[in-house]
């Protein structure tokens, strides 16, 4: 697998990148239509937010299950379970007859969509270590990361010729394609002598020597606060820019999809320049960025400033994510190869759910008020540098004293 070049390389690239981009696919493509479903369903736009809540929560919670599943029994099996899975929950949210039907409807995608999250890293880590998982990494992610400049865009388009709901049809579509060529393309990655017990027992001995390693621990809450502040972001600008600003659907994915490019800008910077620059440095370039850029978002909403002073923080924000999701997680997987799908599923665990709780929250103080979204994101990154300052550094410190 290490010799893996070439083509063959870049088209195993493509399929996981495809497969970890469920996940930002299933969030961001119906963002455009926040405010039809609450037209259409006759409902708040809190209750819009539930439903990517829950969407997030089954990302979560899926990942638990799926993430040492594939240690278990392969990483092909479930991978296909899930695929199948994802295409009857997309078609069932298309028939919602209220917001309650779809938001539970969503939890299920959710659950579904996390195993092309989980398992497609858990695939990568079967197969690269140091550098070179560094690199394959980057690559991955920069196709995963289209999904946040297209899925808006797409589903902007789609709004323009018939309702939300054939957003989530083109969603099945996308899992039933994605069914066909894993079944016929993807070869398993782990051996059966290289797989660990799917007891609960193991299963829960396996999260608790993750949650014991501070290092671990520390790369994984910076990331997971980090994209925490991602998903109020997520949540709170289809309203923002809509109702505050007055833009049209298909201005704001225009305005949303520009930042998908800052965040392959980030993705990138690590990917290319990791044998000259370390991970750490790069991680903390990330951290340090998000907390300089929220600061001025902050006072931006405070003012009630121009829609150009949330915009160019909003992308800057949005390229730091790029840069610390790719360090943090080549950090905290170099050392977990025995149960790298757990440590995925830890690692895609805490964002989904800390996620799960800033979407909601962005939408406390009403529709007509970005206060709350700039608030919540500078918080995020507050506490992002603390875990990395908390956890990480004084346990590297004490590594270094025992050398």
């Amino acid at each position: 697998m290490e010799a893996m070049t070439g083509k063959r390389r870049i088209k195993l690239a493509l399929l996981l990148g495809a497969l970890g981009a469920m996940g930002p696919l299933t969030i961001d493509m119906y963002l455009p239509s926040f405010p039809t479903i609450a037209s259409e369903l006759q409902t708040s736009a809190s209750s819009v937010q539930l439903s990517l809540t829950a969407c997030l929560l089954g990302l979560g919670a899926g990942q638990l299950i799926m993430g040492p599943m594939s240690d278990a029994i392969g990483r092909k099996k479930p991978l296909l379970i899930a695929l199948m899975a994802y295409l009857f929950a997309s078609l069932a949210i298309s028939l919602s007859p209220n917001i309650s039907f779809l938001i539970g409807a969503r939890f299920l995608q959710g659950f579904a969509a996390s195993a092309g999250i989980v398992i497609s890293r858990a695939i990568v880590r079967d197969m690269y270590s140091g550098r070179e998982l560094t690199k394959f990494f980057g690559m991955l992610m920069l196709v995963s990361n289209l999904a946040p400049i297209l899925a808006p865009i797409g589903g902007s388009g789609i709004l323009l010729f018939t309702s939300w709901n054939g957003i989530f049809v083109v969603l099945g579509a996308v899992g039933f394609l994605l069914f066909l060529v894993v079944s016929l393309k993807l070869e398993e990655t782990l051996p059966p002598e290289n797989r660990v017990p799917s007891t609960i027992s193991q299963t829960l001995k396996n999260f608790l020597s993750l949650v014991k390693n501070r290092q671990f621990a520390g790369y994984a809450l910076a990331q997971g606060f980090m994209i925490a502040g991602v998903f109020a972001y997520v949540s709170g600008t289809p309203f923002v820019y809509q109702n505050i600003y007055g833009v049209s659907p298909q201005q704001f994915s225009l305005l949303f999809g520009m930042n998908g490019f800052g965040l392959i800008m980030g993705t990138q910077l690590v990917a290319r320049l990791s044998h000259l620059v370390p991970e750490k440095r790069f991680l903390m370039a990330g951290l340090s960025l998000a907390g300089t850029v929220t600061t001025a978002l902050v006072i931006a909403v405070l003012l009630d400033g121009p829609l150009l002073s949330l915009v160019i923080p909003l992308f800057f924000f949005v390229m730091s994510i790029g840069m610390v999701a790719t360090a943090s997680f080549t950090l905290a997987m170099q050392s977990q190869g025995h149960i790298a799908g757990s440590a995925s599923a830890m690692l895609g665990l805490l964002p989904f759910l800390l996620g799960s709780i800033t979407a909601p929250l962005v939408g406390i103080a009403g529709e007509d008020t970005a206060v709350p979204m700039g608030v919540i994101m500078f918080s995020t990154s507050f506490l992002a540098l603390s875990a990395y300052f908390g956890l990480v550094r004084p346990a590297e410190k004490r590594a270094s004293e025992h050398v």
